[in-house]
């Protein structure tokens, strides 16, 4: 079982691929609540260059609610995390955590329907990135 969904961003640039599934998680009732940029971090701290590589928190506060309601220490495994990244041939990738994997772990069958729900919001993201 993989751990993440993901797609290659088609006709767009890294900046481009931010903006879109930015807005895809919008449309599915998340914000970015938190953003790594991975590259300058690397370059700040260990002086080594790495590709274009961003992490996007992605909230929905309705379903952290749940979760949090449902288990207490499940903030451990929020936002759900969404990379960015350009390949050294340009390509673009997009992927994101599998709520279902990352929270099967927590034996909680309050959590199972609410990671299911959002597994198939953030599929829809991806799915939509390919248009």
């Amino acid at each position: 079982m993989s751990y993440y969904i993901g797609t290659k961003v088609q006709n767009k640039n890294f900046d481009e691929a931010i903006e879109l599934v930015t807005a895809e998680l919008k449309n599915e009732g998340f914000g970015v609540i938190t953003e790594v940029d991975v590259t300058n971090t690397l370059k700040n701290k260990l002086d080594v260059d790495f590709k274009k590589y961003r992490i996007l928190g992605a909230c929905n506060p309705n379903f952290a609610y749940q979760a949090l309601s449902a288990e207490d220490k499940i903030g451990i495994l929020l936002p759900c995390n969404v990379v960015v990244e350009e390949h050294e041939n340009g390509e673009v990738e997009v992927s994101a955590v599998d709520p279902i994997v990352s929270m099967s772990s927590v034996e909680n069958e309050k959590l199972v329907g609410l990671a299911t729900e959002v597994k198939d919001r953030l599929t829809r993201v991806i799915e939509n990135l390919k248009a």
